[in-house]
């Protein structure tokens, strides 16, 4: 005994597809993936206040899947935001290690001529005030 499933031809389905201007039209794709873009579409609408019971039935998606894209959206912005503050950070320590590296190469040159002021005796004679 073997089950045999009616396929359905995907005409409609597709030429739905092939008709929609926006992901706000009116008879949203149901099935497949969802690109990026659509997903920023629908996570911004959320953001700007819309219903997330309604955006749900609008977009047939769980409310669980548009609270997902929304804080994973969220926390992309936010680290987005961290790493331009750790490129400044990176770029003013970058900027301090080359300030005192050529202090030290100023200090070291300054200390060999000393060295070869002095040949071998103090470059001045002190006398300590009674």
């Amino acid at each position: 005994m073997s089950i045999t499933k009616k396929h359905d031809s995907g005409a409609s389905e597709g030429a739905r597809r092939a008709t929609e201007d926006a992901p706000e039209s009116s008879a949203p794709a149901s099935a497949g993936r969802w690109s990026a873009k659509r997903k920023v579409s629908v996570v911004l609408e959320l953001l700007r206040g819309a219903d997330l019971e309604s955006a749900s039935r609008k977009y047939r998606v769980t409310a669980a899947t548009l609270i997902e894209w929304r804080d994973r959206f969220l926390a992309g912005g936010e680290d987005s935001l961290k790493s331009r503050e750790s490129d400044v950070e990176d770029e003013e320590r970058r900027r301090l290690k080359s300030v005192v590296a050529s202090v030290s190469v100023e200090n070291e040159l300054l200390r060999e001529r000393i060295a070869r002021l002095e040949n071998g005796r103090p470059l001045a004679w002190w006398k300590s005030k009674p």
